[in-house]
């Protein structure tokens, strides 16, 4: 089985590789890279090349001339761009900043202005990917990945899914906390009801061998400071909720102490990975060979899980995340789990990016929800939940208007559904406010 990666110059591919070198069943027989930098690709073909130093079979890496080659023969396809690169992630971050909103990639008004950026180049991957792989699964990791996502199902329906860590995560600490073996996990032990969009959902329910154990968790004080959404959030929200939400959802919850921690920020993430990443390249790019190119990755990598999400963890008080959770991957299991089910055709359950149907009535069957799903030849079918909150639900509605109207404006051009989508969001607070980011956003690409 053949599989391509598009933004196989991308630091985390390594991750992915790494999976499948891991894998007993082998399920993969060549792993193809295609990125637009050259520099970096050759950089990551040598990081996989130590990786599979020793191993008694590796899977064999290829490096493709180009976007066609890469695609053509691909059984499965995994879609990690970045369009314009760290550079481009900086101006998505500054530009609302500089008007007193927040800047994140996937998240408020830089979010959409990565996805008005990205949509049209993920939308020509979808239709190249038909006409030169048209039984090819895609797997979509590109951010913001609802919204990309949902633009690459109007070219290959089902055939694309989007895949998040957050949520699996969310649920594996929420788990732990709880007191669940972790070998509870991996043996399908543990139930769970997840719904919402892509950086924008609450566990509902968490259960072992069909015991509800989230209420209890929720009363628990020390159980819920013993992990990273229970102190991102706090006891009280969370009782108050009733759920456990996504770690994303802290910039809608808190906007206020979010912005205050990142908006006088000497470097924001992305300024941070620029300066990380580039000097990773630069560095590595320079010579030393496959041994080196591999320390200065995993050193490098290690640095990166450890500021994920600073800002949100200073603003909620400052503190390091756990040791659990520095292991980095998350990606490279769900796409690898993803892979199995739809092989092996094993009805395996995972929280996934896929077409609504009727999971959730309020939304349109075609809008892209991140929910539980069962995983099939056929692919990935979203599971009935039980009813969202009306505060749930709103937050969803409010934001889904906003993820379609950005597919709209980008594929369309249509600066009027660009102006709907930044105004509308619920993090933007002014109209103007959102036109004077979408005139500096054109005036700056």
């Amino acid at each position: 089985m053949r599989l391509t990666i598009l933004g196989g110059g991308g630091f985390r591919v390594p991750l992915v590789y790494r999976a499948l070198l891991d894998d007993p069943a082998g399920s993969v027989s060549e792993v193809v890279l295609h990125d637009t930098d050259a520099r970096r690709v050759g950089v990551i073909a040598e990081v996989l090349t130590r990786l599979a130093h020793g191993h008694r079979a590796p899977v064999p890496v290829r490096v493709a001339h180009g976007l066609d080659e890469a695609l053509t023969g691909a059984d499965f396809v995994f879609s990690a761009i970045r369009v314009g690169g760290t550079a481009g992630r900086i101006r998505d971050e500054r530009i609302p900043l500089a008007e007193g909103v927040l800047g994140q990639e996937t998240v408020g008004a830089g979010g959409v202005l990565y996805g008005l950026r990205t949509i049209p180049v993920a939308v020509d991957i979808a239709e190249r990917v038909a006409r030169l792989a048209p039984g090819a699964w895609v797997i979509n990791f590109t951010n913001p990945a609802g919204m990309v996502t949902e633009a690459m199902s109007q070219v290959l329906g089902d055939r694309v899914i989007g895949i998040c860590d957050s949520p699996v995560g969310l649920v594996r600490r929420a788990a732990r906390a709880a007191g669940a073996d972790p070998s509870a996990f991996a043996s399908g032990r543990i139930g769970y009801d997840y719904v919402g969009l892509n950086h924008l959902g609450w566990l509902r329910s968490l259960t072992l061998d069909g015991t509800e154990l989230l209420p209890r968790l929720l009363a628990d004080d020390s159980a819920l400071r013993s992990f990273e959404e229970g102190r991102l959030f706090g006891a009280e929200w969370l009782r108050t909720l009733g759920a456990l939400p996504n770690e994303y959802l802290h910039y809608y919850y808190f906007r206020r102490e979010t912005l205050d921690s990142v908006r006088d920020t000497p470097e924001t993430r992305g300024e941070f990975l620029d300066q990380q990443q580039g000097g990773f390249f630069e560095r590595a790019a320079a010579g030393g060979g496959p041994e080196a190119a591999y320390a200065l990755w995993e050193r490098t990598r290690l640095e990166r899980e450890e500021t994920y999400m600073a800002h949100s963890r200073e603003a909620s008080g400052g503190w390091q995340r756990d040791s659990h959770d520095l292991e980095g991957g998350g990606y490279d299991r769900v796409a690898l789990a993803l892979m199995h089910a739809i092989v092996g055709d094993s009805g395996t359950r995972l929280i996934l990016n896929v077409r609504n149907g009727t999971t959730v009535p309020q939304l349109a069957p075609d809008a892209i929800v991140e929910t539980v799903c069962e995983v099939t030849a056929r692919g990935a079918r979203p599971l009935p939940c039980a009813p969202l909150r009306e505060d749930q639900l709103g937050l969803m509605l409010q934001v889904k208007a906003v993820e379609r109207a950005a597919v709209e404006a980008a594929l369309f051009k249509d600066r009027g559904a660009a102006l709907r989508a930044l105004a509308l969001h619920p993090l933007v607070d002014s109209p103007a406010v959102a036109a004077r980011i979408l005139q500096r956003a054109a005036k700056e690409a």
